[in-house]
């Protein structure tokens, strides 16, 4: 070894030429969330995750992997650092509803006689 080489002898590249490395923690391409729609007026549905280098890969790989037997309309790919979700252990304080506003719910009214089509 010489003085410019940066690497140490336990991370020499072996006599086959390649580093085995797990993908999962070593990945350099971003992580995308995938949604598909199953049909017309359906709402878009979390699929899964993959890793992929930009938008319009992502959106290849999510059609090839998640709507091959032709079960979708729409997908949707969404950068996973885009994502901002609340945290499951709050969730008491978070999703409570406000005391004393039982107004904002359905089963709060009474419905009236003589309405007709309601």
């Amino acid at each position: 070894m010489t003085q410019n080489d940066t690497t140490t002898e336990s991370e020499q590249v072996p006599a086959g030429g390649v580093i085995a490395t797990d993908p999962a923690t070593e990945s350099i391409w971003p992580l995308w969330e995938i949604f598909v729609r199953s049909s017309r007026g359906l709402s878009h549905v979390h699929a899964g995750s993959l890793h992929a280098p930009d938008g319009t890969m992502a959106l290849r790989n999510a059609r090839d992997l998640y709507t091959r037997r032709n079960e979708g309309t729409s997908i949707w790919v969404v950068p996973s650092e885009g994502i901002t979700a609340s945290d499951p252990d709050s969730k008491g304080g978070f999703f409570e509803s406000a005391q004393g506003k039982n107004y904002r719910h359905a089963t709060y009214y009474t419905q009236s006689e003589g309405v007709k089509h309601l």
